[in-house]
């Protein structure tokens, strides 16, 4: 059974200011080519610390035919910044951080400077600002973390959570988007493996035949976000229901003649992923296409409703579950969405 493509409800960014941060990375391509394509907003904002990404994204877009498109250079480490960036902006995205496991292992300190700190800093400077919505990016690696980059991104879920709380009588809410891996962005191993398989060059390593993992395309990630923005209430962290697969059996469809060499699991990684705990499902709500999960303080019972549940006792969600429930179709559409 394929999953729902997270297209409904559609948000309404017409005549909006809309603000991404690591705008210039995978995702933001996709996210301001979506909106450009979709809607009309009054301005579109890639704020990023990288001058030669934009100047590429630019050239890219086109952006003098995109009155819209602006790009700002700042770093989410620098909270002033950020206040001058979120002057009269209506929508945040958050997808600025750093994500590569092994590098945050090695540099503690940045990944904390900007995962951890970063979040702090626009979650504040939106409050001053007066943004309606922030909707932060975060991982599977957040659940249960056993690596310094899971951890961080923990840490900055409970702060956009915890800073509904503090923002008053402000309109600002914020609320978080968690999901597993994109297929084809920068650090997924469907490119390595690609390059592996156009060169015949073998073998291919598998760190083990027993791994799995959550995989969703980039436009999905996209449709996920702007479905979320419009229905975010403020607090609560959005869990898409995507499938997984058995990183053996990625390789297989990916490079079919190649030998699979088995070279273990990398220090900070595990061998399945998890969406939900059993913990986080006492607060969740089956959605249909997602579950939410609800913040702690909300009383009145938001989201359930007609078409929406409670979870039962004990349910969790992990890739280790209907990895063999993918089809051809599904598999290839997965493959295809990452170029």
């Amino acid at each position: 059974m394929n999953p729902p493509r997270f297209s409904l409800p559609r948000v309404d960014l017409d005549g909006r200011s809309v603000l991404i941060t690591g705008g210039t990375g995978s995702f933001g391509h996709r996210f301001v080519h979506t909106v450009l394509a979709r809607h009309r907003p009054r301005r579109l904002l890639v704020y990023s610390r990288d001058e030669q990404k934009q100047f590429e994204m630019a050239r890219a877009f086109r952006s003098d035919q995109h009155p819209c498109l602006r790009f700002v250079i700042g770093d989410v480490r620098d909270r002033d910044r950020l206040r001058l960036a979120l002057r009269d902006v209506d929508d945040v995205v958050h997808a600025a951080a750093l994500k590569h496991v092994p590098t945050a292992e090695a540099n503690p300190f940045e990944c904390i400077r900007t995962n951890v700190l970063g979040a702090e800093n626009l979650a504040q400077a939106a409050i001053e600002a007066g943004v309606q919505r922030v909707l932060a990016l975060s991982s599977d690696k957040a659940v249960n973390p056993i690596n310094l980059y899971g951890a961080s991104k923990l840490a900055a879920d409970k702060i956009f959570v915890a800073a509904n709380q503090e923002s008053g009588r402000a309109a600002t809410r914020l609320s978080v988007v968690r999901y597993g891996n994109v297929v084809g962005s920068r650090g997924s191993v469907v490119p390595h493996y690609r390059e592996l398989a156009a060169q015949g060059r073998g073998p291919l390593p598998i760190t083990d035949p027993r791994m799995t993992r959550f995989w969703i395309t980039q436009q999905e990630c996209v449709n996920l976000v702007l479905s979320s923005l419009a229905q975010m209430r403020g607090g609560e962290i959005f869990v898409p229901k995507i499938p997984s697969l058995r990183i053996a059996d990625l390789g297989r469809a990916l490079a079919p003649g190649l030998e699979q060499q088995v070279v273990g699991i990398r220090p900070g990684e595990k061998l399945h992923e998890a969406l939900l705990t059993e913990d986080d499902a006492r607060a969740a709500v089956d959605l249909g296409d997602r579950y939410v999960i609800e913040p702690t303080w909300w009383s009145q019972q938001t989201y359930l409703g007609a078409g929406t549940s409670r979870l039962p006792e004990g349910f969790r969600y992990t890739s280790d579950q209907g990895c063999d429930a993918v089809d051809a179709a599904r598999l290839a559409e997965l493959l295809e969405d990452a170029g």
